[in-house]
């Protein structure tokens, strides 16, 4: 079985929803969200993360990247769309895909990297609380 590793730029609450199911699954999408767009390198997740989550009030000030490995064989019906500069490549999933697209990431979601700011709000669960501030300068 052949996998491709993806990475994902998360805030505070979707890491939270994350960890509520072990690491195994992305959160359904918010109605307003029509795509899930996981990014295929770690560096246009990084500049999401801290240019992004970092300064929103929702993310709680905090740029999670996770990283994980999905199943060639689901990926192959989407195409990687460029939305900008020549690494800010990602794959629109629609949100009614979403489930499908859990059940073909092997085994689970990581987390690779994380952006604190002085505002970052810090998780309750004391797990993942623990799990983030192992990345903490």
């Amino acid at each position: 079985m052949e996998t491709t590793k993806l990475y994902r730029p998360v805030g505070l609450k979707e890491m939270e929803l994350i960890a509520e199911t072990d690491y195994k699954l992305f959160p359904p999408r918010l109605d307003w969200q029509p795509i899930f767009y996981p990014v295929t390198n770690q560096e246009y997740a990084e500049q999401i993360a801290l240019e992004w989550n970092t300064v929103d009030e929702f993310s709680g000030f905090i740029g999670i990247v996770t990283a994980f490995e999905v199943k060639n064989a689901f990926l192959e019906k989407y195409e990687v769309q460029n939305v900008g500069d020549r690494n800010h490549n990602e794959l629109w999933i629609p949100s009614e895909d979403l489930a499908e697209f859990n059940a073909n990431i092997v085994n689970g979601i990581q987390v690779v990297n994380v952006y604190f700011t002085d505002r970052s709000f810090i998780s309750e669960n004391s797990e993942l609380r623990d799990k983030l501030n192992r990345f903490k300068k």
